[in-house]
Order: C-alpha cells, then structure tokens, then sequence
C-alpha cells in the first residue's frame, strides 16, 4: 500500500494531479479542496495517498491532508458510496464541514456535491454519524461538534435553528449561527443575531 507520494507536480486537470517522483510521474485523482491548495506550487508537495484495487483497473487517490484521506475512507465504506462520488462530496465539503453536516443531519449539504442524490445522502448520515462526529474533523474556523448537540438540547435554539432552516439556509448554516447565541436568549433574539451575522 502506498502512504504517501512526494514530487513536483506536472499536470493537473480538474480531476487529477500528477505527481513527478525520482522520474516517475503519479497520477493521482483528487478532489477540489486539494486542487485549490497545491495549485501554483513550484516546491515539491505531499500527498497522502489511497489505492483502490479492482480486477479492471487501479486508481490512486490523493490528498494535502491526511484527514481528508481519512473522511475519503470513511465515505467509501458507505454503502453506494464509490470513489467517484466520495470524491465527489470532498470536493463541495472540506473535512470538518461534511462532519459538521453529518452531525446535524444536513442531507442538503451533501446532495449539493455532483451526482449524489437524497439517498446516498441519508446513507452517509445514518452510516457516518457514530464515525464522523467525534469532533476530529473541526478546526477553530468552524463550529466544534459538542456545539451542536447544544443547539439540539436547547429548546429555544432548536426552535430558532428550525426557523432560519425554513427561511432557507441549510442546516448546517443554521446551526452554525445559531451556537453563537447565548442559550438563555429568546427564539426572537437567537434568530435576530442569526441574520445579523
């Protein structure tokens, strides 16, 4: 199994990279959050790699970080959920952010990635929820995991959340606004600083 390859990019497209070691270019499929970071790089990169073995074919994945690697595992361990589509849901949702979505229940985060529909979707939540919600993916940027289970607590916060989900922002939008929120606060005054931010 690979870990990891390192070299000079020389190629990328808007799937894949490929990656120059010791004379020996890697073709590495990849996601767009990967792309967005090593493009424009001149110094060697690393990337974490997976290789997916079939009768017909093997493929290498790669990633800038290793838990983006692991959130691709993670996916493809899902039922109807292959490399194409995980890649898929990776590229519309960093790490911390399918995790967060995986934590509120937020199927219209992850259908927003190509070619994934409400079922797939659902199976990811229902299959990940217990593997992706133990707070490794966040990062001080987002809204840490034990937030949300506030928000769900919450009376008022979870009114308020409903509320800003019906006015049209996705779940984990709301849940996001909503944590911010003092937990003794009013519906009218969670939702108030909610759209203030």
């Amino acid at each position: 199994m690979l870990y990891s390859v390192t070299g000079e990019i020389v190629h990328t497209d808007e799937t894949s990279v490929a990656i120059n070691c010791n004379g020996v270019a890697f073709l590495c499929m990849t996601t767009a959050t990967t792309l967005r970071h090593i493009t424009g790089e001149t110094k060697p990169i690393t990337l974490f790699t997976y290789l997916n073995v079939r009768e017909d074919a093997m493929d290498l994945f790669g990633f800038y970080d290793k838990s983006e690697l692991e959130c691709f595992k993670h996916l493809i361990s899902v039922s109807g959920v292959g490399p194409k589509a995980a890649l898929a849901i990776l590229s519309q949702l960093t790490p911390n952010k399918l995790a967060l979505a995986i934590a509120t229940g937020d199927v219209k985060a992850i259908t927003a990635a190509q070619g994934v529909g409400p079922k797939i979707a659902q199976r990811v939540v229902l299959e990940l929820k217990n593997k992706m919600t133990t707070g490794t993916y966040t990062d001080s940027n987002d809204v840490q995991l034990e937030a949300v289970t506030a928000v769900q607590t919450n009376s008022n916060m979870n009114e308020a959340l409903n509320a800003l989900v019906a006015l049209g922002f996705t779940r984990s939008e709301a849940t996001v606004m909503v944590s911010k929120a003092d937990p003794s606060m009013t519906v009218e005054d969670i939702i108030k600083l909610a759209l203030k931010q």
